[in-house]
C-alpha cells in the first residue's frame, strides 16, 4: 500500500537489523522523547499493511515497523525450521535492541504478527523489554492447544460445537499444509485477486496490492507448516505479566472470539475490547484503532515509571 503521506508525517528511516544471521528490513518514524510503538504484521502482509495506522499516529509516537523474515524486503530463510516461533520471537527481540534506545516498547500486532508476538510476550527474557502488548486477531498457539483440549475433554455438546466451529473457520490451515498447492495459487494470480477478495469478504476498499504480495503469500505459508501441528499437539504453559490489550473483531471469519475466553488465566493484566469488525478492517480503516491505542498507551505512560532496562 503506497498511501500518500499526510502533512504531519515524517518519512521513515530504514535500518537493516541482523537477527540470527538474517537481515530484517526495519522502518523507523522517529519522534524525540515519544513512546515507541513496535508494529508486527501478519500473513500475507508486509509492514505496508500498517501505513494507514502510521498516518494516524506518527505525529504523536515514535513508530517502528519491520518486514517479518521471508516477507517484504527482509531476507528469506532457507529451511522450514527457520520459521518457528522461537526464531520469530528472536527477531522481535533483535529489532527492539536495535531500535528502542534502552526504552520499553508498546508492541502492537495483527494476525500472524500477533501469534509470534505472543511467543515473545510469554518469554521471560523478552518481557522486560515490553511496556505493553496490543493483540489483534491472533492467539497464542499454545493457548489454542489448551483451549481445544479442554473443549474436547468436557464432552458437552456446546463445548464440542465451539471446537468444531473453530476447526471449520480454520480450514485454510489444513490447505496451507498441502505441499506446493498454496504456492501455486499465489503464482497463478491470487496476488492480483487479493484486493478484490478483501472487498468481497470485508468490504475494504482503496487497498492497492503490495508489490511483494505474491512472494509474501508464497513464503508465508511456511509459518503454518513450521508451527501449527507441533504447537497444538504439545501445547506449553505460556504466561505473561506484560499488560495486554486484547482487541477482538467479532466479525472475524478466521479467528473466532471464543479462542480468547480463557486468556485471563495466561495474561492477568488483561484489558479486552470487542468490536464489530472483520479480520483486516481495523488496519484498513484505523481511526478507531488509533484512538484505542492512544488511550491505552498514554494511560500506561502516565503510570509510575518502571525500572530502566538493563
Amino acid at each position: 500500500m503506497n498511501a500518500p503521506l499526510q502533512r504531519h508525517e515524517r518519512p521513515p528511516r530504514q535500518l537493516d537489523v541482523n537477527s540470527q544471521g538474517l537481515r530484517l528490513c526495519t522502518y523507523i518514524w522517529d519522534k524525540a522523547d515519544a513512546p515507541t510503538l513496535l508494529l508486527v504484521h501478519g500473513y500475507p502482509d508486509s509492514h505496508e499493511i500498517w501505513l494507514p495506522l502510521i498516518h494516524e499516529l506518527a505525529a504523536d509516537y515514535r513508530i517502528v515497523a519491520y518486514d517479518v523474515r521471508g516477507c517484504g524486503a527482509s531476507q528469506v530463510p532457507k529451511r522450514l525450521p527457520d520459521y518457528r516461533l522461537e526464531r520469530l520471537a528472536g527477531d522481535l527481540e533483535a529489532v527492539i535492541h536495535a531500535t528502542s534506545a534502552g526504552r520499553r516498547v508498546h508492541l502492537v500486532a495483527h494476525d500472524w504478527g500477533s501469534i509470534q508476538s505472543w511467543e515473545a510476550v510469554t518469554e521471560a527474557r523478552i518481557q522486560p523489554l515490553l511496556a505493553s502488548y496490543t493483540s489483534i486477531s491472533g492467539p497464542c498457539l499454545d493457548h489454542v492447544g489448551h483451549w481445544l483440549r479442554e473443549r474436547l475433554s468436557l464432552r458437552r455438546p456446546d463445548a464440542l460445537l465451539q471446537a468444531l466451529r473453530q476447526v471449520l473457520s480454520s480450514w485454510y490451515i489444513a490447505f496451507f499444509h498441502i505441499p506446493l498447492l498454496p504456492e501455486l495459487c499465489w503464482h497463478l494470480g491470487l496476488d492480483r485477486a487479493w484486493p478484490w477478495l478483501l472487498r468481497r469478504l470485508e468490504g475494504i476498499r482503496h487497498l492497492p496490492p503490495s508489490p511483494t504480495q505474491r512472494a509474501d503469500g508464497m513464503r508465508g505459508v511456511q509459518l503454518y507448516r513450521a508451527n501449527f501441528i507441533r504447537s497444538l499437539l504439545r501445547p506449553r504453559s505460556r504466561s505473561t505479566r506484560v499488560p495486554v490489550q486484547l482487541i477482538v473483531p467479532l466479525n472475524d471469519r478466521f479467528v473466532r472470539p471464543q479462542l480468547f475466553e480463557d486468556l485471563q488465566h495466561w495474561a492477568p493484566l488483561l484489558s479486552r475490547r470487542e468490536v464489530h469488525a472483520g479480520h483486516w478492517q481495523l488496519l484498513a480503516e484505523p481511526s478507531a484503532l488509533a484512538g484505542w491505542l492512544r488511550d491505552y498507551v498514554n494511560r500506561l505512560e502516565q503510570a509510575p515509571q518502571q525500572a530502566p532496562l538493563r
